[in-house]
This record gives structure tokens, C-alpha cells and sequence, in this order.
């Protein structure tokens, strides 16, 4: 079976679908575990980010989108509208398309990278990757990295983080004026956290579960730590609010929003969901004075830096279809070595039995000649058996497709070949 990537992303489903079938980090490896045992398969790995969801390896498609579904309670209909699926070449072509930020919302986003190494790596520690999952990401690596190399694909990129705060900039026509209150402290945040310094924000809060990471990252940018358990205590006084965490429940209910809404005399707040699934429940859109966008609302920046890389971008589609073409030419060569050397071993194994009952047989006593003539036709007939009944089934079935790849094979085109040749000369 070949490989198969299948999946969906920010532009074949919206949100309110992407964050229903996100993996959160910490179910990964009984996800992986429970998806092979249900599919019997060996080779398996999920990427999970807030613009997509994608599982690679050897398994039908059809069944593996129907346990999709019920691990994630999704109906399968939905996802039949909106997943994708590739396989073999394309399968290989897509994943090197997704490493190299090619298909990303933000043409060129180098995170992506990462987080398809941190997949390898989980489903490796799962006990997930074999022999064909391994090559295949191994090439996509090395593919990713010949085009950051090469391409300009990366310079520049407009970040989702950086297009977060170019919107808040847009609300806001003075950032220095303004207090900002992020939630979570991983890369996207960081980054948000510097961007907005970079525009002159005087106020930061950053607010995580964990105390000490919201300080190492405050400490770094100047901004005060707290905890998330603290948020409705600080969100009175926050104009902006970003967020980004892994939480698989909303850190932000309408509630609480409401609440501090009151305590700020309404005056308008700034908010970004970056999350997927969400951070903020959707009902806080539906409050005055609360400008509420998610990941998918940041198009609108982030297509206008993407007409800059668009010329790096078809540099690098050639670099992807070269590699693709040649890893999956590397690939049936090596699966032609394993057919090859199984061949090999099977007529070995057939030559010896029926060597090692011709010297029995002559041990006893028996005629060399007519033992030699034995061992001819016993040997001719074992090896002979498998195609002999291949062909009679080919034609029987009147394929005549593969009558004529058996004939190639076994050598009677070339040996026909070679008798008219002979009558013409």
C-alpha cells in the first residue's frame, strides 16, 4: 500500500471544524497507538497545528478518516466535505509542499518546520515510524532546508504573530498608549511579545499556567508574569488581548469578558484567538466594544506580504517536484532489490530441495543419467508453476495487459524478437 497523507487545513475547513479534530500534545501517543491498533497499520504520524490536522502513513484512507471521526465524535460527513488525501508521489510532493511553508496561511512560516519534526519525533518515540515514514521525512527535511538555502522563500515572511499586531496597530493608532495582555508563552506569543515592543507598547502582561515560564519570557521583554488563574483580576485594564496556548477548553468565556467590559466603562478591547481550538469563546464576538478576530480573519494582512515571496515560491515548487519525482524513483528501485533478492531466494531454495533429493537418490544407488533428467523436470516444473498459473488465469480472464507484461517478464517478447530477427536475416 502506498504512503497516504490525509487531512485538513485553513483552506479547506473553517475553524469552528479545525479546532474539533486538533490533537492536543499530550493524547499524541495513545492517538497514534489507538489509530494503528483500529487500523492495522505499522507506520503511522499526526501533525496537528492551529491551521491543520494531518496523518501520514500506510493505511486506507476511507477507514482512517472513519476513525477520524469517531475519535474526535466529528460526524463523517463533515470531514468528507472538507478533508483532502493524497498518495505515492503526490502524498510525498505534499508533505515537502507543507515543510517548506508552501502551503501554509503564511506563505514561507518557518515554524511549520518545526512542528513537523516534533510529529517525527513523537511518532518515533510511539513506536510509530518505519522504514518508509523514516525515508520519507528524512527526504522532506533535507528538502526543506535545500529551499530556505536556495529560495528566498523565507525572508521576510508575514508572521501570523506579526499580522496579529499590524491589525491591532490598524485599531489602535497609538500601540504606545495601549496595555496588552497575551496568554501563553510559547514561539507565536514570543513573537507577538517582540512585535509589539518593536511598535512602542509600554504595557505587557503575559499570563501562562506555568508561573516561571510568564516570567522567563517577561523577564526578556520587560513585562509583568502572572498566572491564568489571574487573567479576570488583569483583563480590566488590557486594550489588546492575543492569545495563544494548547488548551483544549476556551481560557476566555463571555462571562468574564462581560464583567471586565463593565469595569473598563466599555471602552473598546482588542482581542486575537491565534488558538486552535480556541481560546476565546466564540459567544464574546457578540459583546459591544469587543473586536474579536481568529487565525482565519488574518488573511487580509497576510496576503499582502505573500505577493512579495510569490516569485521564491515558484523556485521552490520546482525544488519540491524534482525531489518528489526522485525520492519516489529511489523508492521503486529499492522495492524492485527486495522483489528481486525474495525471487532470488525462492528458485535458491527450490534448486537446493530438489538437488538435495537427486544426491539421496544417487547415494542409494540410483541412475545418474536418469536422476540428472529427473532434476531438469522436477526443476523446471517448480519454477515454472507460479507464472504457468498466472498465465492461464490471464487468459482465462482475457487480460491481455498483463499476458503481455508476463510475456516481457518471463522473456518470450525478447526470444520472439530475437527468433524473427534471425528469419529476416
Amino acid at each position: 500500500m502506498p504512503i497516504l497523507a490525509l487531512g485538513i487545513n485553513h483552506d479547506s475547513a473553517p475553524i469552528e471544524v479545525r479546532e474539533r479534530v486538533a490533537f492536543a500534545p499530550e493524547v499524541m501517543p495513545a492517538a497514534l497507538g489507538e489509530a494503528r491498533g483500529a487500523l492495522g497499520c505499522g507506520e503511522l504520524a499526526i501533525l496537528s497545528t492551529c491551521n491543520r490536522t494531518e496523518i501520514y502513513g500506510e493505511t486506507d484512507p476511507d477507514r482512517l478518516l472513519e476513525w477520524m471521526a469517531e475519535y474526535h465524535q466529528v460526524p463523517l460527513e463533515q470531514l468528507q466535505g472538507c478533508s483532502y488525501r493524497y498518495t505515492g508521489e503526490e502524498a510525498v510532493r505534499h508533505m515537502m509542499r507543507v515543510a517548506c511553508g508552501l502551503d501554509s496561511l503564511v506563505l514561507g512560516e518557518p515554524q511549520i518546520l518545526g512542528q513537523i519534526k516534533s510529529a517525527y519525533a513523537v511518532a518515533s518515540e510511539a513506536g510509530s515510524i518505519g522504514s518508509l515514514l523514516h525515508g520519507v521525512f528524512q527526504q522532506v527535511f533535507a528538502v526543506a532546508k535545500k529551499v530556505r538555502t536556495e529560495t528566498a522563500i523565507g525572508e521576510n515572511p508575514v508572521s501570523v504573530a506579526y499580522a496579529a499586531v499590524a491589525l491591532a496597530s490598524r485599531i489602535f493608532t497609538d500601540l504606545t498608549r495601549q496595555t496588552a495582555l497575551l496568554i501563553g508563552a510559547g514561539e507565536t506569543i514570543e513573537l507577538v511579545a517582540r512585535h509589539l515592543k518593536e511598535q512602542g507598547i509600554k504595557r505587557l502582561v503575559v499570563a501562562n499556567r506555568t508561573l516561571n515560564r510568564a516570567r522567563e519570557l517577561a523577564e526578556n521583554l520587560g513585562a509583568e508574569a502572572i498566572l491564568l488563574a489571574d487573567i479576570p483580576e488583569h483583563l480590566p485594564r488590557a486594550d489588546i488581548v492575543i492569545s495563544s496556548t494548547a488548551s483544549q477548553l476556551p481560557i476566555l468565556g463571555k462571562g468574564a469578558v462581560e464583567s471586565a467590559l463593565k469595569k473598563r466603562r466599555h471602552r473598546p478591547v482588542f482581542m486575537v484567538d491565534i488558538a486552535v481550538p480556541r481560546d476565546i469563546e466564540p459567544q464574546v464576538e457578540q459583546l459591544d466594544d469587543i473586536y474579536l478576530y481568529t487565525v482565519d480573519d488574518l488573511r487580509g494582512v497576510i496576503d499582502e506580504g505573500r505577493r512579495s515571496r510569490e516569485q521564491a515560491a515558484r523556485a521552490a515548487h520546482e525544488i519540491v517536484e524534482r525531489a518528489a519525482a526522485e525520492f519516489m524513483r529511489q523508492h521503486r528501485s529499492l522495492e524492485a532489490v527486495d522483489t528481486i533478492r525474495s525471487y532470488r531466494q525462492q528458485a535458491q531454495e527450490i534448486g537446493d530441495a530438489e538437488l538435495e533429493k537427486a544426491l539421496q537418490q544417487l547415494e542409494k544407488g540410483g541412475d545418474p543419467r536418469r536422476l540428472m533428467q529427473q532434476l531438469a523436470r522436477s526443476l523446471t516444473n517448480k519454477l515454472i508453476h507460479a507464472p504457468t498459473v498466472s498465465l492461464r488465469r490471464a487468459t482465462a480472464e482475457g487480460d491481455m495487459h498483463r499476458l503481455r507484461i508476463a510475456r516481457e517478464i518471463i522473456g518470450l517478447e525478447a526470444q520472439a524478437e530475437l527468433e524473427s530477427s534471425k528469419k529476416n536475416g
